[in-house]
């Protein structure tokens, strides 16, 4: 029984020793993207799924009206999802930006909405003038040159779908923030790997582009519209089996979005839970058996931490493997922090690792059996 389980901690381990080397060498494959000086044409429309956002929304409509693309090339759409707060009067008030605001209360009542964000981009799509659909989210700001950079890579590549980079940032340097920031960094570099590479489909609602006539040509949501999450990752992966050829990352500094780190860690949980309720919704079954695959690593950690108490060998084997653990991620993510300048956080990384592994753990089995509260709403299973 003790040589059998070690063996097989031990070749789980290096199974996932193996694809974080995989991910790590294709990150660094993955060439910056260089935009030619040809002026750009293809006209945006930017939209903004908004709920109780009127602490958020001015900052980001501001970021919006600092981008250098053509003014006359593209509209922003705010899709108000019944919102309780001054969201409304925020964006209705702003000035130095022509917005269109857009509200689901007008449409349909809450209660009638399967998914409330896959309803609203939805809506902004129908009401949408622009070839090239952007969506982003209300907490989001943006390098100047951001709008333009997706144009240049959409003209360039003929990109169907565009999974672009989002990092964390803009809060106070909290236990909190470090280590949502770091984990972001990870998802973010898996995210890249995986993408350029076309092994699993894995994005963000956070910075997606895809032009409007293939959202249309691969039937939208329909299929996957009564997931309440999904919007983003489910989208993609009905895109990638239309256009195998045509879903890419965009690696480049300039489209890199900044969103808000979440500021409690109920809250936190809750967002965690939430990107978990959809793993077993995933008709890309790539992805399922990586994060079953990883799932168990960290499950492996706890077995082998209750074990401890009865047999020190396992107490042993557990510090072998979290320091291999630590040394196989600490150069893929602090590659991919250099990339969003943040690889000062790397100092944190070793001591975050049975933080990362409890969370890990309690936000899969949540996503699956529990039920999780966002944007004040209650989702359940």
């Amino acid at each position: 029984m003790l040589f059998s389980f070690t063996l097989f901690s031990c070749l789980l381990f290096a199974v996932y020793g193996a694809l974080i080397a995989w991910y790590h060498k294709a990150w660094r494959a993955l060439p910056v993207f260089q935009p030619r000086t040809a002026a750009l044409r293809t006209r945006i429309s930017v939209l903004i799924p908004a709920r109780n956002e009127e602490n958020n929304i001015g900052v980001c409509l501001r970021s919006l009206a600092a981008q250098r693309y053509p003014r006359d090339l593209f509209e922003v759409i705010v899709i108000d999802d019944h919102s309780m707060d001054r969201t409304a009067a925020v964006v209705k008030d702003f000035s130095t930006l022509p917005v269109r605001y857009l509200s689901l209360a007008a449409i349909s009542s809450a209660e009638t909405i399967t998914s409330h964000k896959k309803f609203a981009i939805e809506t902004g799509i129908g009401a949408a003038t622009g070839e090239l659909i952007v969506t982003t989210d209300a907490d989001c700001t943006f390098d100047p040159e951001w709008l333009g950079t997706l144009a240049a890579f959409y003209e360039q590549q003929g990109a169907k779908f565009i999974a672009a980079p989002v990092r964390i940032g803009g809060g106070r340097n909290s236990i909190l923030e470090i280590f949502q920031t770091l984990d972001f960094i990870t998802l973010q570099g898996i995210t890249g790997a995986a993408v350029s590479r076309r092994i699993h489909s894995m994005c963000n609602g956070a910075n997606l582009a895809y032009p409007r006539e293939v959202f249309y040509a691969v039937g939208g949501f329909r299929g996957i519209d009564q997931i309440p999450s999904g919007d983003d990752m489910l989208l993609m992966h009905k895109i990638f089996l239309q256009y195998p050829e045509r879903v890419f990352f965009l690696k480049h500094r300039q489209a890199i979005v900044s969103t808000r780190p979440e500021t409690r860690w109920k809250g936190f949980f809750n967002q965690r839970i939430r990107w978990a309720s959809k793993a077993d919704r995933y008709d890309d079954k790539r992805i399922f058996w990586v994060l079953l695959l990883v799932y168990l690593v960290n499950a492996l950690f706890l077995a082998l931490a209750a074990g401890a108490f009865w047999n020190s060998w396992w107490g042993l084997l557990l510090l072998i493997l979290l320091a291999a653990k630590t040394m196989v991620e600490v150069p893929f993510v602090s590659d991919v922090a250099a990339f969003f300048g943040q690889r000062r956080l790397m100092v944190y990384f070793p001591f975050f690792q049975p933080l990362h592994i409890t969370y890990t753990l309690i936000a899969g089995w949540l996503g699956k059996f529990g039920s999780y509260r966002w944007k004040d709403r209650k989702i359940v299973k």
